[in-house]
């Protein structure tokens, strides 16, 4: 077996894998973890008490968090005629139709976030076999057809979440950066919680929010109590 780097048995001697923290403690840990050369997302898993085989209980949305995510969001638009002004000065990356699919064939997904206008989405499905595996797909629950793009791209240059549970149940996104306040962190932590609180599925019996858990990109999981959330 592989010895542990340093790093890592320094880790495991900060966290207790095992215990629940609450929301100020973990983040305290979580920001006293020895850091790396780069900045660490601090990412979010939500075990939740659905039944993922089911439509009608997938729970899926969008937020903008009140700190942001720290990173900066490009953004792809499919749209045409007086919207490409519109898109342009709302700052959007990569402004198109059928050019813009063509451009994503042959040089791939550098983006993050694809918009597009209702009249688009003839266009934009021509690629749905590239953009849907990355989560990337327009959709108009989530705002991303719209006829308000400049609304629709400032939440996306903002640092808006766009979040989906998977097949086992299990919702990942991020809250931020370890270089975040504490205080910035947790807020962003709650405004989430709160938020997907809301998405429960009437079908959806019991304890929806089961199992929290905070990570930075290359530290270890830390279990948050959810007792507080539910």
């Amino acid at each position: 077996m592989k010895k542990p780097t340093k790093r890592m048995q320094l880790i495991h001697k900060i966290i207790n894998i095992k215990k629940k923290y609450n929301i100020d403690d973990g983040i305290k840990i979580l920001k006293e973890i020895p850091s790396v050369k780069f900045i660490e997302s601090v990412d979010i898993a939500v075990n939740l008490g659905i039944d993922p085989k089911k439509t009608d209980q997938n729970v899926r949305g969008s937020i903008v968090l009140p700190h942001g995510i720290g990173r900066l969001i490009r953004v792809a638009v499919f749209t045409q005629g007086d919207n490409i002004k519109i898109a342009k000065k709302a700052g959007a990356d990569f402004i198109g139709m059928n050019d813009l699919c063509e451009q994503i064939k042959k040089n791939g997904i550098n983006f993050d976030v694809v918009i597009a206008s209702p009249d688009a989405i003839t266009t934009v499905s021509k690629i749905g076999s590239i953009l849907g595996p990355r989560g990337l797909m327009p959709n108009l629950k989530l705002g991303t057809i719209t006829e308000d793009l400049k609304n629709a791209i400032n939440n996306a240059k903002s640092g808006q979440i766009r979040f989906r549970n998977d097949k086992y149940g299990i919702l990942h996104t991020t809250i931020g950066k370890i270089n975040f306040t504490a205080q910035n962190l947790k807020n962003n932590f709650i405004t989430f919680l709160e938020k997907l609180k809301k998405l429960k599925p009437n079908q959806s019996k019991g304890l929806f929010i089961k199992k929290i858990i905070l990570s930075t990109t290359m530290g270890v999981s830390i279990i948050i109590d959810p007792y507080i959330i539910n």
